[in-house]
């Protein structure tokens, strides 16, 4: 296990009493280049040896939080500030590669005054450049201006009464012209896509007179038979150049490649490249990260009798020593979001990763909890706008290879290969294509596994084939050989480390995941902050109030992140990503609990479907309710008129409430009271006899009671 690697930081306690803290640039067997993070200094040697021992002795302590590296979103980075950053960067990309002759005085001082007379900008700022990028972690956003939170990108002009640009020439004959309006804008994009955007490759100019004929129209006319649009003036509609400015404005290049010729061209051709494939590794740091869909039909853990079809499987593996650094397992086939959950599975403590799954482990069984130098990937997963966070956040390079080249991407490959051969003959469930014949049973329905489950047989795969599978295919260099290194990933591993240092580095736990959580946005209601049905909430937002003010001011929206492998609790901030406040799941979200995000949306898909299934039985019996509502008071108001006295008015009829009321209280006592012990024969013929006449004693009843009411009112001026 490494103690510490590149990108560390080590605090040191001086004899006077004084602190200072150095970031590792660069470590081999005897030496590491530091640099003082506090100080105005250029990097300088110490000794491994001096290292070990200071931190034996307590002089020196490895520290965990990094305050000083750069972490913001790319979306939240001014584009000027992305433009002092991308100038800085261009300057020194090339000097900070070359390890470790850069820390060197004197090769150093070439490179600078090369690169001064290349871009003309002063030695004095190409030197604060570099140390700025070694102080703040090794990453592009080290070269953000500190002031990054001023400034904004400049908005759009809204269209006003006096027309905006420069005059055309000759109005009088054209027209003075008109402003580009939303309106007008979104007919642009309708013409662009309907004319410009397709097979028959139309020029812009014949996209715009089509526009114009179909679009800019005061009606039609009728000449031989031909129905002719009469075409607005000049001066009533837009110009072929506001046209041909917002085109380019919004232009979308990959959708007008693919439309007007194929996405192969555009992938062949135009695609971005932003990696290229590697032939050979000589140390661990370098990874291989790829998806396949499992040959395995699993069930819900909801419900098992739901089958929600095949997992895919995500793993990330050392190109050196073929040791699987991360895996995981979702119902995302070939996207961002399962890769993000492989990739901050290899930066994570194995140990309470397996405890989540019932597997007890050691440190020693699974010792690969860093991040990588590069990742070579398939276009698919990496690609986009999350990359460049996990470039510039982390300052991963991201090698993708061409289409139909899986041989780029070997040894990930072969993982995927050896682990169904490992465990697909002892799954329920598993796809069995060559196998099947007319009359044969569906192998989906023998789905018995969960993802949980499916997860832990996994697991034990990756122990196996990291502990224990031996690599019959390696071939061993000359160093391994004389050092008797099995090839066995966890013995190349550990030798590759210890030997030749790898290009592992060490960047907080917060860090990686901040970097790579989902983002989303989320309501806060006076029941919680609620996202996908879910409601959370925080000892600190109770206590300041957070949903009493929801409740009485109304409900807004927060930015969040989370993991979805655990939606127990999610991460709720501000603009400032560093700060946030971690909110978990409510009593209300109970069913919730250890549920994955893929789990629970499935729930509620579910649960929406049978909903609208279920909504034609509702309405009908709602229906039937009304209408059995409708003739019990239809019932009612035959009895009224049927019972009620024509003489007493509707005077009388109110005032007379409240003895009516106590009289037939005092029926319904006498009706409902509880008479215990008489079941023999005669009390029976008894009840037969008074349920003839019962009807009748009842209303003599009602009435003698309400008439001795009515005496007691007046005599006693009884109160209810």
């Amino acid at each position: 296990m490494l103690k510490y690697s590149v990108n560390s930081l080590i605090e040191w306690q001086e004899e006077n009493g004084d602190k200072s803290i150095e970031r590792l640039l660069w470590i081999d067997d005897e030496i590491a280049y530091v640099i003082d993070v506090n100080k105005n200094k250029v990097p300088y040697i110490r000794r491994i040896e001096d290292i070990e021992v200071a931190l034996a002795e307590d002089k020196a302590e490895i520290i965990k939080e990094d305050k000083y590296i750069v972490v913001l979103r790319e979306e939240d980075i001014a584009e000027k500030h992305k433009v002092i950053r991308d100038k800085a960067w261009n300057i020194v990309k090339d000097m900070v590669d070359k390890e470790p002759d850069i820390y060197q005085a004197s090769f150093r001082r070439k490179l600078i005054k090369k690169a001064s007379e290349n871009y003309g900008i002063s030695e004095f700022w190409i030197l604060e450049y570099l140390k700025r990028y070694w102080k703040r972690g090794k990453t592009r956003n080290a070269l953000l201006p500190d002031y990054r939170n001023c400034g904004a990108k400049g908005k759009e002009r809204k269209a006003r009464d006096a027309k905006r640009g420069r005059p055309r020439a000759n109005q009088s004959v054209k027209g003075e012209g008109i402003n580009v309006t939303e309106d007008i804008k979104r007919i642009f994009r309708i013409a662009v896509n309907k004319y410009y955007y397709t097979t028959a490759k139309n020029s812009l100019t014949l996209t715009y007179e089509l526009m114009r004929k179909e679009y800019f129209n005061d009606g039609f006319k009728e000449e031989n038979g031909v129905t002719i649009p009469i075409l607005k003036p000049q001066s009533q509609i837009p110009s072929f150049g506001q046209f041909r400015y917002w085109f380019y404005k919004e232009r979308d290049l990959k959708k007008e490649i693919t439309s007007r010729y194929s996405n192969k061209k555009y992938q062949k051709r135009y695609r971005p490249i932003i990696g290229s494939s590697l032939d050979g590794v000589f140390q661990p740091g370098e990874f291989e990260i790829d998806c396949q869909v499992g040959d395995v039909y699993l069930v819900s853990r909801f419900n098992r009798n739901w089958i929600i079809g095949r997992p895919a499987i995500y793993a990330v593996i050392d190109k050196f020593s073929r040791m699987i650094c991360g895996i995981y397992v979702g119902l995302e086939s070939g996207s961002y979001l399962g890769a993000m959950m492989a990739l901050l599975n290899a930066t994570t403590d194995k140990v309470e990763f397996c405890k989540q799954y019932g597997i007890e482990i050691e440190e020693k069984d699974w010792p690969v909890h860093h991040l990588p130098e590069s990742i070579t990937a398939d276009r698919g997963e990496l690609e986009g706008g999350n990359i460049e966070n996990l470039i510039n956040t982390l300052n991963v390079k991201v090698k993708n290879t061409p289409p139909y080249r899986a041989d780029l991407k070997s040894a990930v490959e072969r993982f995927f290969g050896l682990t169904n051969e490992r465990i697909k003959p002892f799954l329920p469930g598993v796809v069995d294509l060559d196998g099947r014949e007319r009359g044969d049973k569906d192998y989906r329905i023998k789905a018995k596994l969960d993802i949980y489950q499916f997860t832990q047989i996994l697991i034990k795969c990756v122990l196996y084939h990291n502990n224990h599978y031996h690599l019959d295919y390696y071939k061993r260099d000359e160093d391994m050989i004389e050092d008797n290194v099995q090839c066995i990933p966890i013995e190349l591993w550990n030798w590759g480390i210890a030997n030749r240092g790898g290009t592992l580095r060490t960047v907080p736990e917060d860090v990686i995941k901040l970097a790579l959580m989902p983002a989303d946005t989320a309501t806060v209601t006076p029941k919680g902050i609620r996202y996908k049905d879910m409601y959370y909430a925080s000892k600190t937002m109770l206590k300041n109030g957070v949903f009493t003010d929801a409740r009485v001011k109304g409900r807004w929206n927060v930015k969040i992140s989370y993991d979805p492998r655990n939606m127990d609790y999610i991460y709720v901030y501000d603009d400032n990503i560093k700060k946030y406040e971690k909110c978990f799941l409510t009593d209300a979200g109970s069913r919730y609990k250890e549920k994955t995000i893929e789990e629970i949306e499935y729930l509620l898909a579910v649960e929406k479907m049978q909903r609208e299934k279920n909504k034609d039985n509702v309405a009908q019996a709602k229906a039937q309710l009304i209408s059995e509502i409708e003739d019990i008071v239809k019932q009612a108001e035959e009895d009224y008129k049927r019972e009620t006295s024509i003489v007493e008015s509707d005077k009388q009829r109110v005032k007379n409430i409240r003895e009516n009321r106590k009289a037939e209280k005092m029926i319904r006592r006498m009706e409902e009271a509880f008479d215990l012990g008489n079941s023999d024969e005669n009390y029976q013929n008894n009840l037969d006899e008074e349920a003839e006449t019962g009807e009748n004693d009842t209303l003599q009843l009602l009435f003698r009671k309400q008439k001795e009411v009515m005496l007691d009112e007046r005599s006693d001026d009884t109160q209810w």
